[in-house]
């Protein structure tokens, strides 16, 4: 990490980041682990949990993870596009997700994210291909 900027504070989130209720366990340049609790407070109006929270909790693990890869360099990663795949619909319980590097090149970054129920069964698959910029400042 460069000596003149400060780490990554994944603890320090917007409010928004902060509803989604992602649980980071491991964060590096090259994964990034972690969980979400779902229940009624993520729910649409017909009882199951919005596809919205799969999308952002796939957009911000790959971001978490492609941003630590180029930190180093003064950088960090912003979604260009984000493909979210909804396999199967919840209403409660534990997704546990899983974010890895595709490829990882100068400018850009593609990542994969997959979260799973505690049986194993997939819920949602995600790819993120994210830009590399200057962290500002």
């Amino acid at each position: 990490m460069s000596a003149d900027r400060p780490p990554v504070d994944l603890t320090s989130a917007s409010p928004f980041v902060a509803a989604m209720g992602f649980q980071v366990a491991e964060a590096t340049g090259a994964r990034v682990t972690g969980h979400v609790e779902l229940g009624p407070d993520q729910h649409t109006p017909w009882g199951v949990v919005h596809g919205g929270l799969y999308c952002s909790v796939v957009e911000s693990a790959a971001s978490i993870g492609a941003s630590l890869a180029v930190q180093d360099q003064g950088q960090f990663s912003v979604g260009v596009n984000n493909n979210t795949d909804f396999i199967r619909s919840m209403t409660s319980g534990r997704v546990d997700v899983v974010a890895e590097p595709v490829q990882q090149g100068r400018t850009q970054q593609l990542w994969q994210v997959l979260l799973t129920r505690e049986d194993g069964k997939l819920v949602a698959r995600g790819q993120v291909r994210l830009q590399n910029v200057p962290l500002p400042g």
